[in-house]
């Protein structure tokens, strides 16, 4: 974690509303990194440990101080539902009262689908890339063909006349 993070609660009176932990994504701590969806680093991600979200903001001390007074407070979630509007109260309390099984099987058919928009980023940037590779050939050998058919003479020609 850069300075501005290892000292960020410093900068706060009292004591930290959040936890803010430096995790290595090598080791230990791979298998977590995965849990969470880190793929880069740095990565900051925030919020409720079992769904947490990207951090895309300022990395200096004053951006992660404004988001920390902004966005890190007590959310709604199903231990917090004190906090839930009507709407999110009725979507936890129909996940509670789903079986485990149930519940199982709804978590892993989105995280299928997350799988899924992973997969297909994957194959269309490969496409991506083999088209990039193929247009950056045909202009290599097109330049080349056209240097090969005389423009440096050509060229040549025109600045001898000046």
């Amino acid at each position: 974690m850069n300075p501005a993070g290892k000292n960020f609660w410093a900068g706060f009176d009292g004591p930290p509303p959040a936890l803010v932990a430096d995790v290595v994504c090598t080791a230990d701590g791979k298998s977590l990194c995965d849990s969470s969806g880190v793929r880069g680093y740095p990565t900051i991600k925030y919020g409720d440990p079992s769904n947490m979200e990207d951090y895309n903001g300022g990395r200096d001390f004053d951006a992660l101080k404004k988001f920390a007074e902004e966005n890190l407070k007590p959310v709604c979630g199903p231990s917090t539902i004190d906090l839930c509007d009507a709407d999110q109260k009725a979507a936890i309390e129909k996940l509670q009262a789903m079986s485990a099984d149930d519940l199982d099987a709804a978590i892993a058919e989105k995280e299928k689908e997350q799988e899924d928009a992973e997969e297909t980023f994957k194959n269309e940037v490969s496409k991506l890339q083999a088209t990039y590779e193929k247009l950056q050939s045909d202009k290599e050998a097109t330049l080349a063909a056209i240097k090969a058919s005389g423009l440096g003479t050509m060229k040549a020609v025109k600045a001898a006349r000046k």
